[in-house]
């Protein structure tokens, strides 16, 4: 990547460059917010900005919005940050040989969710909008799908997502989607929770799937 960036002359200077690679390298996954990048990595606001387009243009990168459906008002608007490879994001920390964390490995098991869902969607020409939904509480749905933009006469219908790394299911994570099932302005279609176990499960609305098996049904277009 170095070399890329070298060779096409995007940026003047390098170094900075591999400052914000350090820095953004860490966000895998997590809230966009350019101002502190910018702190952390020692370069101008302004650079943040144009770096970060560097890495979108290259596909290196992608954007996760924030769902803002208009039926709440103390919403999450940053988008979300996630490399199209964990791995890559952990040599450009510099952690490619340090072990990776439990917290870690589960931003990593959502940005693979991340991508297949993207896969899908562009592939089956749905062309969905895929973001994430911060409550006003503080909880978050790591993904929702809009099947149903918002009409005069119907409000937007979506597809929540949960996921976790764990090979136990515990049914305190279902209470972000069951919250926002709840909200008025907005229909739910659908509340999927995604982990590492074997089993499946029906929770009164909630379908829990393993990894390998909401893979299947995503791909052949039983999701969203």
């Amino acid at each position: 990547m170095q070399q890329e960036i070298r060779e096409e002359g995007i940026i003047s200077s390098l170094p900075p460059f591999l400052r914000f690679l350090n820095v953004a390298g860490l966000l895998n996954g997590n809230l966009l917010n350019g101002q502190n990048v910018a702190r952390d990595a020692s370069v101008p606001r302004s650079s943040v900005d144009s770096y970060f387009s560097i890495l979108d243009d290259s596909l290196l990168s992608h954007r996760l919005p924030a769902y803002r459906p208009r039926v709440k008002v103390r919403e999450q608007a940053h988008p979300k940050f996630y490399w199209f490879d964990p791995g890559v994001a952990r040599a450009a920390a510099g952690l490619l040989f340090d072990p990776a964390d439990r917290s870690w490995k589960g931003l990593a098991l959502e940005t693979l969710i991340f991508h297949e869902m993207r896969v899908f969607n562009q592939v089956s020409g749905k062309n969905r909008l895929i973001a994430y939904y911060g409550l006003p509480s503080g909880g978050e749905i790591d993904f929702v799908v809009e099947v149903q933009k918002v009409r005069d006469s119907a409000p937007p219908h979506i597809v929540c997502f949960e996921i976790k790394l764990s090979d136990r299911w515990d049914r305190k994570w279902e209470k972000p989607m069951r919250s926002l099932k709840q909200t008025e302005g907005i229909v739910v279609k659908r509340m999927i929770g995604v982990y590492t176990g074997n089993r499946a499960y029906h929770f009164d609305g909630v379908d829990v799937l393993p990894l390998p098996q909401f893979l299947t049904q995503l791909h052949s277009g039983r999701v969203f």
